[in-house]
């Protein structure tokens, strides 16, 4: 039963990183593609862990998980300073056509 449990759990990461991975394909927004591999990740880490019996408190487990929860910790971040970055830079271009208007 545990195996199964395993199977699932392995299965349902790696939908969600084919469900990220889709959102990746249509925009290239780089914060799908870092869910995505997160979700892999995920997925790859449950996997060991069922197939090969290591231990969830094993050393591996554990650093794919840290590298997992990083990329999705880096997505955020990335996202947001892109977000902040464009607004400052559409504030200066539409200061820029009211000048030139202006003129």
């Amino acid at each position: 039963m545990n195996g199964f449990i395993s199977g699932l759990t392995t299965m349902g990461f790696a939908v969600a990183g084919l469900f990220f991975l889709r959102f990746w394909n249509r925009t290239r927004d780089i914060f799908f593609g870092l869910f995505a591999g997160a979700f892999w990740l995920f997925a790859l880490n449950t996997a060991i862990i069922a197939l090969f019996g290591v231990e969830e408190n094993h050393i591996f487990a554990y650093l794919l998980r840290l590298v997992g929860f990083t990329l999705i910790i880096g997505a955020v971040f990335t996202k947001n300073s892109r977000s902040e970055a464009y607004e400052e830079e559409l504030e200066r271009d539409q200061r820029t056509i009211s000048v030139e208007r202006r003129k």
